[in-house]
């Protein structure tokens, strides 16, 4: 089974500890960043999307043609456009970028932050939209065929895409969310569906509600798995929780000023999370603030939980033996990304951590071991 890393794409230095030095959209920056990952071993890098963020999809083009390798997970969210219209957009990315793009679609979790673009869907409408977004983005790069549709959510007619799949296969098709709703959407659409970073239990009953939901649909593709985490890292687990505790004293200041980034566009006035997502996060937080091998569910309440906001904490072995831990359930792509700096801690996580856990998935293949992420894979007893 490969196992796959996805750090972050960002357009300027702006993070949770500090506040930006870089200009508010730094092109110098998003390059530097993504070769950082693209030289360090990384997978994939992500382009996030926020109402009054600068445009994903131009900044993954644009990241495209300053590199070789890295692949490009764009987020889009279905309220910003018609369907026909990010079918050709992404598949004109993916010939300049030569086959590397994944799209990544979010619902959307705050009614505020979605009423910012015009939508005042209620989540489970959402959902039921996204799901139907996705199927109809899906044929059109699967089949050149004309065809017309026309349901509450898109009308069109007679439509079809000139460009076509580079080299013959479509983007991948990358979906997150922890709801019923959620569940039922990407179980039908998505190739990876992605989680955060819970504790071992609660991710695998991720896993099942999602497996559930595939078979009810009579689903027989495969899925992938991703878990999304923010590690503290350091040469030994001393140094790592020294630094741990540096951090949170940093992120509880910047919170109580309410400067936490992406906290504005996650969350409405009362800075309690709608999306189930963060609401499970917080819900592992009140079991405790260590659980598993190294999971620090502090981070997660100085902040909302707004979006990925558990922390794996220890030295460089101790870090990549509790992804490990996640492997065995089938996960095969982490999201990484770190608290102090993005440059330095993608470099520092591609150096000391990602080896480790390449080689000892190696070895364990090596030797007859056997996991992935088959539908068949996960017990639903």
């Amino acid at each position: 089974m490969p196992v796959e890393f996805l750090g972050m794409g960002a357009h300027n230095d702006d993070i949770d500890t500090h506040a930006r030095t870089t200009e508010g959209y730094d092109p110098a920056y998003l390059v530097k960043l993504a070769q950082a990952h693209e030289n360090n071993d990384w997978d994939h890098v992500l382009f996030a999307y926020g109402s009054g963020s600068p445009d994903p999809i131009v900044s993954a083009t644009f990241v495209a043609a300053h590199t070789d390798r890295i692949q490009l997970r764009v987020a889009h969210r279905p309220n910003a456009a018609l369907p026909t219209t990010v079918a050709r957009q992404f598949l004109t990315l993916d010939h300049l970028s030569k086959g590397r793009v994944t799209v990544h679609y979010i619902t959307g979790g705050s009614q505020a932050e979605q009423a910012r673009e015009g939508d005042y869907l209620e989540k489970d409408e959402r959902y039921a939209r996204t799901k139907e977004y996705i199927d109809l983005v899906r044929r059109i790069w699967e089949d050149p065929t004309p065809f017309s549709h026309s349901s509450k959510y898109y009308s069109f007619d007679g439509f079809s895409s000139e460009i076509r799949p580079y080299q013959g296969k479509r983007p991948g098709i990358s979906f997150g969310g922890s709801s019923p709703a959620a569940w039922q959407a990407g179980a039908s659409t998505a190739d990876i569906y992605a989680i955060f970073g819970e504790p071992l239990a609660e991710s695998r009953e991720q896993q099942r509600n999602v497996l559930t939901a595939a078979r009810e649909q009579g689903r027989e593709a495969p899925l992938r798995w991703q878990v999304a985490f923010r590690p503290i890292i350091a040469a030994t687990d001393d140094l790592a929780w020294e630094r741990a505790h540096g951090i949170l004293g940093k992120l509880e200041t910047r919170a109580n000023a309410g400067l936490v980034p992406g906290a504005s566009h996650r969350q409405n006035g009362a800075k309690a999370p709608e999306n189930a997502g963060s609401q499970r996060l917080l819900s592992a937080a009140d079991r405790g603030d260590i659980l598993d091998r190294a999971l620090w569910t502090v981070p997660a309440k100085s902040g909302w939980a707004a979006g990925s906001s558990t922390a794996l904490v220890g030295s460089y072995e101790t870090v990549a033996a509790a992804l490990l831990d996640y492997v065995d359930l089938g996960f095969e792509i982490f999201g990484i990304r770190g608290y102090e700096d993005f440059l330095d801690d993608a470099t520092e996580f591609g150096r000391h951590v990602i080896p480790l856990v390449r080689q000892e998935v190696a070895h364990r293949e090596a030797n007859g071991w056997v996991s992935g992420p088959a539908l068949a894979a996960l017990a639903l007893a």
